[in-house]
């Protein structure tokens, strides 16, 4: 299928059908308790594993959300070797995403109130991918630039005020230049 075409609802359907099928059996294996939840946002299928028991769920989610990371991974292989098709699909535990989505904006949010007091760029911490995008999103939200610096994993963002409109153009591209490796993005 070519990028640029969308799947149809059954198709991502059948892919959150597929992922939630290969994550029950891995908490099968695994013996954990947990739930199953399914949709699509923003046209991604979406699986959210929910438990009851809080130290289960800590393990599912790992360290800054390793597990997590890794469990959509290979839910993704598991859809693309049924389907023939790579998938998009968003992996969540317990609302993990959700949680760190918020941190990353309050930490921008920060970061850009210290550029317009300062007049001075700020550089962030190392981040992923869809930290990045986030951070991205959330700096032209605000009407600011920003700009991805250095290599994996060591790869950050610095955030600028906007520049006047002939720097503009010739930065355009700069204003976000952080391309999104869909095997490492996640998204709440």
């Amino acid at each position: 299928m070519a990028q640029d075409d969308e799947k149809t609802i059954d198709q991502l359907n059948e892919e959150a059908d597929i992922a939630a099928d290969y994550l029950e059996g891995l908490l099968d294996i695994a013996d954990y308790d947990g739930d199953i939840e399914m949709g699509i946002r923003n046209k991604r299928p979406v699986v959210q594993i929910v438990a009851d028991d809080d130290s289960d769920i800590k393990h599912l989610v790992g360290k800054n959300g390793e597990v997590v990371d890794a469990l959509q991974q290979l839910s993704r292989l598991a859809v693309q070797q049924k389907t023939g098709e790579r998938s998009h699909l968003i992996v969540d535990v317990d609302g993990f995403l959700k949680h760190k989505r918020q941190h990353l904006r309050d930490v921008a949010l920060d970061a850009i109130d210290e550029v317009r007091e300062t007049g001075e760029p700020v550089d962030l911490q190392p981040m992923n991918s869809f930290e990045r995008k986030v951070v991205h999103d959330l700096v032209r939200e605000e009407g600011l630039r920003s700009r991805s610096h250095g290599e994996e994993p060591n790869r950050h963002v610095t955030i600028y005020l906007k520049a006047s409109a002939v720097d503009d153009e010739q930065n355009i591209d700069d204003e976000y230049d952080d391309e999104v490796d869909e095997t490492d993005e996640i998204e709440a």
